[in-house]
């Protein structure tokens, strides 16, 4: 007889909770037998203990897939969820799966993702560490905020319910605890609609799987990566300007420190502030360009890029790769007419090789990103 389809898969990622696993699965069978719901619960297991066997004996799905990894966990989970809607939560025993059915009547309300929110209801003492409490999370979750204009308070909760029909569009890849922010941030650049829920949250039983350092640090390099605007644009358009206005003023002998005149030298850092600023203005095109085209973000940007054509940009490079070269063969030329001596062309000089390296960057550049503006079909 076929087996009816489920309208909610539970998915437990496990590993080596063998002292927990058990007290989850009886709570959750027991929230499904009294709010008579038609869920399934499968267990995403990678264990080394009997965490497998008390799966089997508990009569639930169990994905035996032995990759380390939060993410990798729930991405085997989620391939073999039928539910229309999903439940997520850490076999740990940290999180109450009371919660279930708040959660399933929240997507239902018209909301695509749910996510709980530890921090704005009963926290268990000594349940979360004192770093992660006050300083890991709460920074996290800031950041992202800050990064992504999102209002959500603890982006790095383990207890989260989501649509399969809006979890499909958002192509989750990751394979570690930086999954729990690449499904907010793919979440918001699909407009999908997100609540969260203030729940409790409890001391975990058996031994943490977290690594402070390594998972803070893979939260943090994912939300850079999503966001070139921070990580490239606004770097870049500091050391650019800083570069260009002190070139100014030391090319024309009026910058002063402390009453020191500076003269020729400091060029040099002047230029390599004004080149290395604009390369990251232009790595920050090309993340944005590569968003447009193949993760369908932002039209409003759509717009510019008309104007920013392979020809405009090319046309542009080679007049200032050309103002370069121009320079050059002018100080060639006064050197030819003092019969090859000694000449004093440091600060052109220094100007020519700015002025070239940046048309060359502008040329090829340009060609980089006509390849990324390629709509995939």
């Amino acid at each position: 007889m076929k087996r009816e389809t489920p309208e909610l898969s539970i998915i437990l990622p496990c590993r080596n909770e063998e002292q927990a696993l058990p007290i989850c699965l009886n709570q959750i069978k027991e929230i499904i037998k009294k709010e008579r719901l038609n869920a399934e619960i499968i267990v995403s297991d990678s264990s080394t203990d009997k965490s497998p066997e008390i799966a089997i004996k508990n009569n639930v799905i169990l994905i035996k897939h032995n990759k380390e990894g939060y993410g990798n966990a729930y991405l085997e989970g989620f391939e073999k969820a039928k539910g229309k809607y999903i439940f997520m939560a850490d076999s740990d025993l940290s999180y109450d799966f009371n919660y279930i059915p708040k959660f399933l009547n929240s997507l239902k309300e018209n909301n695509d993702l749910i996510i709980g929110n530890r921090f704005s209801n009963k926290m268990e003492k000594n349940s979360m560490p004192l770093t992660h409490k006050y300083l890991g999370n709460p920074i996290l979750s800031f950041t992202l905020r800050l990064l992504f204009q999102t209002k959500i308070k603890d982006s790095h909760c383990g207890m989260r319910a989501i649509k399969k029909e809006a979890l499909e569009k958002l192509n989750l890849r990751t394979t570690g605890m930086e999954l729990a922010s690449e499904m907010i941030i793919k979440a918001l650049k699909n407009n999908l609609k997100i609540k969260e829920i203030p729940i409790s949250y409890k001391k975990r039983i058996g031994n943490s799987k977290l690594n402070p350092i390594s998972d803070a640090w893979r939260h943090f390099r994912f939300m850079l990566l999503y966001s070139p605007l921070f990580l490239f644009f606004i770097p870049g358009l500091i050391l650019l300007l800083t570069g260009i206005n002190t070139f100014i003023l030391l090319y024309a002998g009026k910058l002063k420190i402390l009453g020191i005149q500076l003269y020729i030298h400091p060029l040099f850092i002047s230029s390599l502030l004004t080149i290395t600023g604009y390369q990251l203005i232009i790595f920050s095109i090309f993340a944005k360009t590569y968003a447009i085209t193949h993760l369908n973000e932002q039209p409003i940007f759509k717009n510019l890029y008309k104007h920013l054509t392979l020809e405009k940009a090319l046309i542009l490079g080679t007049t200032i790769t050309f103002v370069g070269l121009l320079i050059y063969l002018s100080i060639f030329y006064n050197w030819i007419n003092t019969n090859l001596g000694n000449l004093n062309q440091i600060k052109n000089s220094i100007l020519a090789l700015t002025l070239t390296t940046i048309g060359i960057q502008t040329i090829f550049s340009a060609f980089i990103l006509s390849i990324l503006g390629i709509e995939e079909k």
